[in-house]
């Protein structure tokens, strides 16, 4: 039989070869090295034979697909260590994922685990990894799994068989057993468990299962596994800076925002809070008044019938929050497109008004699941920077590429690098296939004729229509996928939205749907965590703190707190009798950017001493110089 190897090279084995086979006749090294393999594309295992005529890749440590290999792997040890020390405990499902793995399981009545045993656990995985214990795959029938796994009192196992038999009558099933362990498994695996080289537990948290708040309560064991223990370091160094800049660590001792149970998922913002935030809304107004946005309101609360028209009545009602009242459904908007659909509707249009560009920082609601809230990353209720555009076909490209220049400029504003990924038409969608062909051919369009470098995200598309997104890398390289442009024919035939063309006659406009900044909490959760709360001066919420030496000092400090007010910069006083010392080192906790001391020097000359964050003195201002060089931070930004 024949393989062929990525650079061409026809490869000559025996019939029946494996993976491994074919890494030992390359060479030996190789053979060592293997981990795993790739055959048309597909990721195998070393010991599955291989087809005649297949394109065929080694995989090695240095390949792409090692690292999520080995973190499976190491999901299966982990499963292995749990089985051993807490009997009776059921096992459910253990995927890697975006930088580790985690397992689930479901305890006996009275058993708990917190990271206190995460240093016994580990123990126990390392036994399992010492001892080497291949990764053993066998194919049995259903009928063969669902007696072993309910013999086992394992009842997660059989559900997912059973699910398997149902939904996509599957005959046979994957079990891997390394020692004494064995699961139920798609695979692939490396050879055995010592590939786990670099590991750690990380965290416990409770998962339902299979995300369905009405089933069993698991405890979810979170972990990483990297290829040598230099990258583990790397990355749980990383793990510790991102712990001290956790938004909700930050913006408790920043004084910017709190939560309460009594409002789930939904922020309190306190005045530092609500000054950051409307320094953004303020940004965004000024950067679309310059694009020709216009600024709308759309109300908050909908009878049904427009979320029925729009389609997310089916597609997306147990997200909304719905209410009644004289006999009405009515739901809270999740989202403003269809408010602006309606809005336009509502006028008239002729082809010289288009494009039409609607903005709204426009407040929304959904019905998160408890479980999935997570700070500002994550609430119930939000404020968008939503915009909707409704031009001719002929103005879609300028427009989308307008949108994406709009998006460049203002991530530049905060040191944010863009990546570019067209996401195409979903499995659930509405519209017809010829709509989907031409929207998502004009977006290609769009990014091609401008020469804009994008990946594809097959199947990712809202359910109208294909979108552009865009995702960002903050300063510890985390990637986030913030604004998004969308194009939409769908919506316009749902709505009978129309214009009059030249020709006098109606024509149905082509919607674009636009956020850049996305949820403005969303966007200040990472703000918060891209700059670790040490914010430019421009978007500070005090840009400056006065601080009086004595008490004889401080009727002149008030007053010149109230002419930098009067210049447009926002200060804030610290009169309080304690030391000078102590009030500076306060101010630096609060990452205030400006520190202005005021002793008798300064009340005799109607300055300030000026003090930068981080920096120490820049010497001695005027009041209309320092307000100068605050102003001139903001057309930077």
């Amino acid at each position: 039989m024949h393989v062929s190897l990525p650079d061409g090279t026809q490869l000559t084995l025996d019939e029946g070869a494996t993976g491994a086979d074919a890494a030992a006749a390359i060479g030996a090294g190789l053979a060592r090295a293997a981990l795993a393999v790739k055959v048309d594309g597909e990721l195998r295992d070393l010991t599955s034979p291989l087809p005649d005529d297949a394109q065929l890749e080694i995989v090695t440590g240095r390949s792409p697909e090692a690292l999520d290999l080995v973190r499976h792997d190491a999901a299966h040890v982990l499963a292995s260590a749990m089985l051993e020390l807490y009997p009776g405990v059921k096992i459910s499902i253990g995927p890697a994922i975006e930088d580790g793995f985690y397992y689930d399981f479901d305890f006996p009545d009275g058993v708990s685990i917190s990271d206190a045993d995460f240093p016994a656990i580990e123990r126990k995985m390392a036994e399992h990894i010492k001892a080497a214990e291949p990764f053993v795959r066998e194919d049995v029938p259903v009928g063969v799994a669902l007696e072993r796994f309910g013999r086992e009192d394992q009842p997660y196992k059989v559900e997912l068989i059973e699910d398997l038999i149902t939904k996509e009558g599957v005959e046979t099933v994957g079990l891997y057993t390394n020692g004494p362990f064995t699961d139920l498994c798609r695979g692939p695996h490396a050879p055995t468990t010592k590939t786990v080289k670099a590991y750690k537990l990380q965290s416990v948290a409770g998962a339902y299962w299979r995300g369905d708040a009405k089933r069993q309560m698991l405890t979810r064991v979170y972990g990483t596994a990297f290829l040598n223990k230099d990258d583990l370091e790397a990355h749980l160094e990383r793990l510790e800076e991102a712990k001290a800049r956790d938004h909700r660590k930050l913006g408790r001792e920043l004084k910017l925002f709190q939560f309460s149970d009594v409002a789930p998922g939904s922020a309190f913002w306190l005045p530092n809070g609500t000054r950051l935030f409307n320094s953004l809304v303020e940004m965004s107004r000024e950067m679309g008044d310059q694009r020709g946005y216009t600024e709308v309101k759309t109300p908050q609360l909908y009878d049904s019938s427009l979320w029925k028209t729009s389609g997310h009545w089916d597609k997306y009602r147990e997200n909304m929050f719905v209410t009644e009242s004289e006999g009405r459904q009515l739901a809270l908007k999740p989202m403003n497109c269809p408010g602006h659909c309606q809005l336009f509707k509502l006028q008239r249009f002729s082809y010289r008004d288009l494009p039409v560009r609607y903005s709204e920082p426009g407040l929304l609601h959904r019905n998160e699941l408890s479980g999935t809230l997570h700070g500002l990353l994550r609430v119930r209720h939000f404020v968008q920077d939503d915009a909707h555009i409704f031009c001719t076909e002929d103005q879609v490209q300028d427009e989308v590429a307008a949108a994406l220049k709009f998006a460049f400029d203002t991530y530049a504003l905060f040191g944010l690098s863009v990546d570019l990924e067209l996401s195409t038409r979903p499995e659930v969608r509405i519209g017809t296939d010829e709509m989907w062909d031409h929207s998502e051919a004009a977006l290609r369009g769009a990014l091609d004729s401008h020469g804009l470098p994008y990946t594809i995200n097959e199947g990712d598309g809202a359910f109208y229509g294909p979108k552009i997104d865009l995702h960002m890398t903050d300063s510890l390289h985390r990637s986030w996928q913030l604004g998004t442009v969308q194009l939409d024919y769908n919506f316009p035939e749902r709505f009978d939205l129309v214009y009059t063309g030249a020709d006098n006659a109606e024509h149905r406009p082509v919607m674009l749907h636009r956020a850049l900044m996305g949820s403005l909490e969303r966007f200040i959760g990472i703000l918060i965590e891209h700059y670790a709360g040490e914010f430019p001066v421009w978007l500070a919420p005090a840009q400056a703190i006065v601080l009086p030496i004595s008490d004889r000092h401080a009727d002149a400090a008030r007053e010149m707190c109230r002419q930098l007010r009067a210049a447009g910069v926002r200060v804030e006083i610290d009169d309080r009798s304690e030391s000078i010392g102590k009030r500076i080192r306060e101010a630096e906790l609060q990452k205030i950017p400006y520190m202005l001391v005021v002793g008798d020097r300064e009340v005799e000359e109607g300055a300030v001493a000026v003090r930068r964050h981080k920096e120490g003195d820049l010497g001695s201002e005027s009041i209309a110089a320092f307000a100068q060089r605050v102003a001139d931070d903001r057309p930077a930004r």
